[in-house]
């Protein structure tokens, strides 16, 4: 009994691989602000309603945003893209101190968020320029 465990131990890794076991990544970085920090977006919440896509997007600040309320070192905002006006909207936003998005340093939500336009350099830009590229392109 002990040798076929010990045989079915050894199999295992060549019926179930490691990699398979391992969780592909959430995000796809998608480019860099003008300051150099790394902006991502989570493929599976981008959402095209009547020519406006919503979309969940994360940066990671380098080097870390020191504020009143602590250390930003990632954050994540789910926003609205309007790509035939090139705005768009934050519907909501959350800053963190670790790079794992575990502990909340600050959270706003907007309950009526207002399209705006999305400045040259920021996230919004590189979102809006990367969600509202044909989709061949993405």
């Amino acid at each position: 009994m002990r040798h076929f465990i010990i045989a079915f131990l050894a199999l295992l890794p060549a019926v179930f691989p490691i990699s398979a076991a391992q969780p592909k990544s959430r995000w796809k970085e998608i480019g860099k602000t003008s300051t150099g920090n790394t902006v991502y977006v989570d493929p599976r919440s981008v959402k095209n309603v009547k020519g406006v896509i919503t979309a969940r997007i994360r940066v990671k600040f380098a080097p870390p945003v020191k504020t009143a309320s602590g250390i930003w070192v990632t954050s994540q905002h789910v926003a609205m893209f309007d790509c035939a006006k090139s705005t768009f909207a934050a519907k909501e936003s959350v800053y963190y101190s670790d790079e794992s998005g575990t502990t909340v340093v600050q959270r706003n939500v907007n309950k009526l968020p207002g399209f705006g336009p999305a400045l040259g350099g920021s996230m919004t830009k590189v979102a809006l320029d990367y969600l509202c590229a044909a989709p061949a392109k993405r």
